[in-house]
C-alpha cells in the first residue's frame, strides 16, 4: 500500500510528520537506493528499503494506551519549558508514541496515547464526530440562556464553536456540575466558551472518549487499549461520516 513518506518515517519514530518533512527535504532519506527530498512522495513500505542517515528503518508495532491524566502535565512531546508531559508517565514504551488531542495543564481525565497517525486523526478530526464526555464544575449554575447559548454554539476567537450537549448532575447556589458532549476540541474549548457566557470553571474531567470509558481508572494510571476496544473506535470513527449531526449518543455516568 501507497503512503506519504514522512507517514512512514513518523510510524517508525523518527519523530512528528512536520519534523519527518524537515529530514526529507534535507537529503537524508533514501527509497531503494536513491536519495529522495520532494515532500509527498509515496512508497510501499512493505516492498521498498528504505534508509536515514543510511540506516535502514522498520515500521513499528502499534500501540495504544488509555491514561486517566492528572493536573499540572501538558501533552507535548516537547516542552521548552521543561514542564510534567503526559508521554513520560508511560514507562517501558521503546515507540515514540504521543496523545490523540490535548487536554490542558490544568485538566485532566481520560486521554490516548499511541503511535498509530490513522487513529489519531481520526478520533479527533471533527468530521468524525467522535464525541468526548465531560465532567465540569462551575461556580454557581448555569442559567437557561447560558446553556441555550452553549447547545447552539458560542462564537470564539476562531469561529463558532460546534453545539455542545449539556446535561445536569447537580446544581447548587455557590457551584454546579454538569456533563458536557463536544464533537469538537479547540484549544481549551470548554474554558472558553464558559468563560465567554460569564462562568469560570472549577474542575474540567474528560471522562468518555466515543464510547470508551473507565471508571476504575485512576488518576495518574494507565493501561493497554484490547483489541476490542480499539476496533470500537475506529468502527466508531468511520460510522461518524453517516451519523445525522445533532444527535447525540446516549451518556452513562459512573
Amino acid at each position: 500500500m501507497l503512503e506519504r513518506l514522512q507517514k512512514i518515517l513518523a510510524e517508525a519514530g523518527l519523530g512528528s510528520r512536520r519534523e519527518c518533512e524537515r529530514i526529507i527535504a534535507a537529503g537524508r532519506v533514501s527509497v531503494d537506493g536513491k536519495r529522495v527530498s520532494a515532500l509527498g512522495t509515496t512508497v510501499d513500505a512493505d516492498k521498498s528499503k528504505i534508509c536515514c542517515d543510511g540506516m535502514p528503518i522498520r515500521k513499528q508495532r502499534k500501540i495504544y494506551y488509555l491514561l486517566n491524566k492528572p493536573k499540572g502535565y501538558v501533552c507535548t512531546n516537547r516542552d521548552e519549558l521543561d514542564r510534567l508531559k503526559v508521554v513520560d508517565i508511560i514507562e517501558n514504551v521503546t515507540q515514540r508514541i504521543y496523545t490523540i488531542g490535548r487536554l490542558d495543564k490544568e485538566s485532566e481525565g481520560l486521554i490516548i496515547l499511541t503511535n498509530d497517525g490513522d487513529l489519531a486523526n481520526k478520533l479527533s478530526h471533527p468530521k468524525y464526530e467522535v464525541r468526548k464526555t465531560y465532567f465540569v464544575e462551575v461556580d454557581g449554575y448555569l442559567t437557561d440562556m447560558a446553556i441555550k447559548a452553549l447547545e447552539s454554539g458560542v462564537w470564539l476567537s476562531f469561529g463558532k464553536t460546534l453545539p455542545v450537549k449539556v446535561q445536569h448532575v447537580r446544581r447548587g447556589r455557590q457551584k454546579s456540575r454538569y456533563e458536557m458532549v463536544l464533537k469538537e476540541g479547540k484549544n481549551r474549548e470548554i474554558r472558553r466558551m464558559l468563560n465567554e457566557c460569564g462562568y469560570k470553571v472549577r474542575i474540567l474531567r474528560r471522562i468518555k472518549i466515543g464510547n470508551l470509558y473507565d471508571p476504575t481508572l485512576k488518576i495518574g494510571k494507565y493501561r493497554k487499549l484490547t483489541d476490542s476496544e480499539v476496533a470500537r473506535l475506529c468502527a466508531l470513527a468511520e460510522r461518524g461520516h453517516t451519523r445525522d449531526r445533532g444527535k447525540y449518543d446516549t451518556v452513562t455516568t459512573g
